[in-house]
């Protein structure tokens, strides 16, 4: 019997993507970055919560920088879903960082 070849798996060159593309996928880093240093979701590769407001701070204020300079260029549909992120991010932020 032949052996099976194995597909390696193909990486994706970012410096190829569209400059909104890569403002799109720094805004869901972003989010997914904020939301563990809220303590609202586990650290990958760990069972560990790890909450450090400057840093979800930090990161919610370039989501909103982010978001400002890309709102011209996308449609409304994801305007405001982006929208909707900032917002949750940002009453979230708030709840933890007050119940500290």
């Amino acid at each position: 019997m032949a052996e099976v070849e194995k597909e390696k798996p193909s990486t994706l060159d970012i410096t190829t993507l569209d400059t909104y593309v890569l403002l799109g996928l720094f805004i869901n880093i972003l989010s997914n970055q904020a939301w563990q240093h809220m303590g609202l979701r586990v650290k990958p590769g760990t069972d560990k919560v790890e909450i450090d407001f400057e840093r979800a701070r930090l990161a919610i204020d370039c989501i909103a920088s982010l978001i400002e300079k890309l709102e011209p260029h996308i449609p409304d549909a994801e305007k405001n879903e982006l929208r909707n992120l900032l917002a949750d991010l940002q009453i979230n932020f708030v709840r933890k960082y007050e119940g500290k």
